[in-house]
C-alpha cells in the first residue's frame, strides 16, 4: 500500500514543478484569488495555471489547511499557560525572575513544565491547577515547612511547593530555591 504522506509530497512537487511556483506561493495566490469557495478557487487555478481538477483541488485544499493552522508561537510558556491556565503567566514570570537573581542557569521548556538547570535539574516549574503553579525542587536537605511537600525517593524532585499568588514568592521560597541552585552547580 503507497504511503499517502508521500504520494502527497510527490503530488506537490509535481505541480510546484508544473506552474514554477512554491506551495506558499500557490495558496497565496488562492488567497488572492477574489473567490471565497473551494469550487471558485480550484476554477480559477485551472483556468489561470491550467492546473487539472485534482492539482487544483489539492492546492485550494493545503491552502485552507495552512489559513486555518494557528501561527507556531515561538515562546513555547504559551502553549503550557494556554486556555484556563493562562492567568498563571503571572505569577510564572514572577518567580523566574526572582529565580534568575540566583545565578545563571538553563531553561529547557517540555510539554508541561519547565526544567531549571546548572550542571543538572534543580527546579522544575509548571501550572499545577487552573489556580496554582507548582515548583518542584532537587534539594535533599530541605527542613520541613508546612508549605513543602516532600516527595518519595527517585523521582525528579525531592519536593514541591505550590504558589497561588505572587506575594508567596518570599524569603523562605527563595531559599529553598538558593538550596537546589547551589546543589546543582
Amino acid at each position: 500500500m503507497a504511503d499517502p504522506a508521500a504520494a502527497l509530497a510527490t503530488q506537490v512537487r509535481n505541480i510546484e514543478t508544473r506552474t514554477g511556483k512554491s506551495l506558499a506561493e500557490l495558496q497565496s495566490l488562492v488567497a488572492g484569488c477574489g473567490q471565497d469557495k473551494v469550487a471558485g478557487q480550484r476554477s480559477w487555478l485551472m483556468q489561470s495555471l491550467g492546473l487539472g481538477y485534482g492539482d487544483a483541488n489539492t492546492v485550494v485544499m493545503l491552502a485552507k489547511q495552512a489559513a486555518a493552522a494557528p501561527a507556531p508561537s515561538a515562546d513555547p510558556l504559551d502553549a503550557i499557560y494556554a486556555g484556563p491556565k493562562a492567568g498563571l503567566r503571572v505569577l510564572h514570570d514572577a518567580l523566574m525572575a526572582q529565580i534568575q537573581t540566583l545565578g545563571p542557569f538553563e531553561v529547557a521548556p517540555k510539554q508541561k513544565y519547565v526544567s531549571l538547570r546548572g550542571k543538572k535539574q534543580f527546579a522544575m516549574l509548571g501550572p499545577a491547577t487552573k489556580t496554582e503553579v507548582e515548583l518542584g525542587l532537587n534539594a535533599k536537605d530541605l527542613p520541613d515547612h508546612p508549605r513543602l511537600k516532600k516527595l518519595a525517593p527517585g523521582g525528579m524532585c525531592q519536593a514541591t511547593v505550590r504558589l497561588s499568588a505572587t506575594d508567596q514568592i518570599d524569603a523562605t521560597l527563595m531559599g529553598w530555591l538558593r538550596t537546589a541552585y547551589d546543589a546543582a552547580k
